[in-house]
């Protein structure tokens, strides 16, 4: 007869009387941030260079409130442009045309590669490139020409060099997320015989949208911020508008933060936005949803999702 030894049950534990699990480096932490925190807020106070009576004399200023405007409407056309453009570079990009795709691809290394700064200075010194511009058929006759200096104004020279700049990286970023939606679906969905256009505007794109509006609000985030660079080509934006004033005055630090209190208040609202945005297309999947503006200044954590129960356990 051949022994049978039955496995040993694992024995039973107790956790009636555990205890947590104690984390005397975190109150280490938090007690050097509250000192911190507290002597930044001293400083804020205390210290009368701020001059916070200044600051609230030029934060609803008329003429920061143009500055504000012309930075939104260059947020605004420069980002139209970057998107329109980014979506044909990034087709480009995905062609079967090797011509597209080599063509796509150096514009892509070239503006990624080179900062921005040089390319609004260059655009707005195009004049010493080319003095005219002309319109017609390549090595034929001419149908209108312009002075360029008339041509490329400010504004113009602004829009072209955030606009193509931000091209190349929404490009990039289009071509990932329609890259990250699985090619099988659209196999299916040719096989039902649905056309490449129905199939990528039903199919392709609603997917590829999880994963591009979340880059594209931070985009629209540096974009703001990237607008303050006009002011070395003399565009009047929130920048350029600060910074006239206080070559006046010599008020640099108080009119330094009515520019940063009006960038911080739009780019917040440009996240809340975002979030909406980000929580509508993650739809169905809620173990990644995005986290909401609100949890993320109380420093709330993501809540796990539940795990299936027995009876939605599929068999």
């Amino acid at each position: 007869m051949t022994a049978v030894t039955e496995r040993s049950s694992p024995p039973e534990v107790d956790v009636a009387g555990a205890s947590r699990t104690r984390h005397p480096l975190r109150w280490v932490a938090s007690a050097v941030l509250l000192v911190l925190a507290a002597q930044l807020v001293s400083l804020l106070v205390t210290n009368p260079n701020f001059q916070w009576d200044v600051v609230g004399r030029y934060l609803n200023a008329q003429v920061i409130g143009a500055g504000i405007m012309t930075t939104l409407f260059l947020t605004v056309i420069a980002m139209a442009v970057g998107v329109v453009g980014g979506v044909l570079v990034a087709m480009g990009r995905l062609s079967h045309n090797p011509v597209a795709r080599l063509v796509s691809g150096l514009y892509v290394w070239f503006f990624r590669g080179t900062p921005v700064l040089v390319q609004l200075v260059l655009w707005y010194n195009l004049s010493a490139l080319m003095p005219r511009i002309s319109f017609g058929v390549p090595f034929g006759p001419e149908f209108l020409t312009a002075d360029t200096n008339q041509l490329i104004t400010p504004l113009l020279a602004a829009v072209l060099g955030l606009g193509l700049n931000e091209a190349a990286y929404m490009a990039e970023i289009i071509r990932g997320g329609l890259l990250s939606v699985d090619p099988g679906q659209s196999e299916a969905a040719s096989a039902l015989g649905m056309s490449r256009g129905r199939t990528f505007r039903r199919i392709v794109m609603p997917q590829a949208m999880r994963f591009i509006v979340p880059p594209t609000g931070s985009q629209v985030i540096s974009m703001l911020k990237a607008t303050s660079l006009v002011s070395v080509i003399a565009l009047a934006d929130l920048l350029y508008t600060v910074q006239a004033i206080y070559n006046r005055t010599f008020q640099t630090i108080p009119l330094l933060i009515v520019a940063c209190v009006w960038y911080l208040v739009i780019t917040s609202v440009l996240y809340v936005g975002q979030s909406f945005i980000e929580r509508h297309y993650a739809r169905g999947a809620t173990r990644n949803a995005p986290q909401s503006f609100w949890n993320f200044l109380l420093l709330r954590r993501r809540r796990p999702a539940a795990a299936p129960t027995r009876e939605e356990t599929p068999s």
